[in-house]
């Protein structure tokens, strides 16, 4: 098969297209012919820095594709099935940047036969990652669905970005308010486009101002990509009983909390990394995103507030370095090209 591997740290340049034994599925797992390849910045940074085992490694967490066989253990009827795949590369030398990879069998989710291959690569990192911070707080349930947000106030911080326009979209299925911050009108347009209920420029106007004229009481959870840029605002903000989630360190890597102002409401400052959080969040974070995905509520593209660039895959190491100059909108590869 074909693959894009790595055999030592550092940047793009260090990918490179090869040709490689299409691996076989162990006891519990199965072998995915996927079409579309994800990319996110965890790839880039863990290409960066990681040390990739003696055999190399194929980079790429999230993908789409098609059960093509499987190990001792696993229900011979999802054969064929259409599937979503997360996590392929987490502690596992097969990632999604190849023609096939393997991957324990809970981690290729069936998608049914509407999703495109494009949306199901869209799916695992950042709509996991934006499940999680949207039910973190005491004063949200954490299972998501219709209705399951009605009533509350779900301030996005970074509406444009992918993890952003994740929470937008999931916010708005389960009947939330979404509020999103963005820094041009550029931007605003694919907040609107992903669903937020108010768009915000925080170049041009006071967020602090903005968001209690629409919740006077503060807001339930904030998805938040910059926390030290944005713990000020955030404090004056939230709800009683509210949730800070911290997903990304975007524009600095340390934050201050105002102390007393945060005692009052109870808030709660949480942190997060989709590959390390409770199994049981994962569980449901990838039960309620499938469940989302099969109610024809999650989108990608420009009328879903998320452009798309897409890469043949001998040019996966392009795509590394677009998501790392910042692309707004979300990285694929395209496998089959």
């Amino acid at each position: 098969m074909r693959a894009i591997t790595y055999t030592r740290p550092g940047g793009p340049e260090v990918l490179q297209l090869t040709d490689r034994p299409t691996p076989d599925p162990g006891p519990g797992e199965v072998l995915v012919r996927l079409a579309t390849a994800g990319v996110n910045p965890t790839d880039w940074k863990s290409r960066s820095n990681a040390q990739p085992g003696p055999g190399g490694q194929v980079p790429g967490q999230d993908g789409a594709g098609t059960v093509e066989a499987v190990g001792q253990g696993v229900d011979p009827a999802i054969r064929g099935e259409r599937v979503w795949v997360w996590e392929a590369a987490w502690q596992r030398p097969w990632g999604t940047a190849a023609e096939y990879t393997v991957v324990p069998a809970r981690q290729a989710v069936p998608m049914g036969p509407a999703p495109s291959f494009e949306l199901g690569a869209a799916l695992g990192i950042p709509f996991l990652t934006a499940h999680r911070c949207l039910t973190l707080g005491e004063s949200v349930p954490d299972r998501m669905g219709p209705g399951s947000l009605t009533g509350r106030t779900v301030l996005v911080q970074g509406g444009a970005g992918a993890v952003g326009n994740a929470a937008i979209q999931l916010a708005r299925w389960a009947d939330a308010t979404v509020v999103a911050t963005v820094s041009s009108p550029r931007k605003a347009q694919l907040a609107a486009a992903a669903g937020a209920s108010h768009v915000v420029d925080y170049r041009r106007q006071d967020v602090v101002a903005e968001v209690r004229k629409i919740a006077p009481r503060g807001v339930d959870t904030v998805v938040e990509v910059s926390a030290a840029r944005n713990a000020a605002v955030d404090a004056q903000v939230v709800g009683m009983h509210g949730a800070v989630a911290v997903y990304a360190d975007d524009g600095g890597a340390e934050v201050t909390i105002p102390v007393r102002a945060q005692m009052g409401p109870n808030a709660r400052w949480n942190f997060v990394l989709v590959y390390t959080q409770p199994e049981r969040a994962k569980v449901l974070g990838v039960e309620d995103v499938n469940a989302a995905l099969l109610d024809g509520a999650l989108r990608v593209g420009e009328d879903a507030g998320l452009p798309l660039h897409v890469f043949p895959l001998a040019e996966t190491a392009q795509a590394h370095r677009a998501v790392q100059d910042g692309a707004v909108g979300k990285v694929l590869v395209d496998v089959t090209a």
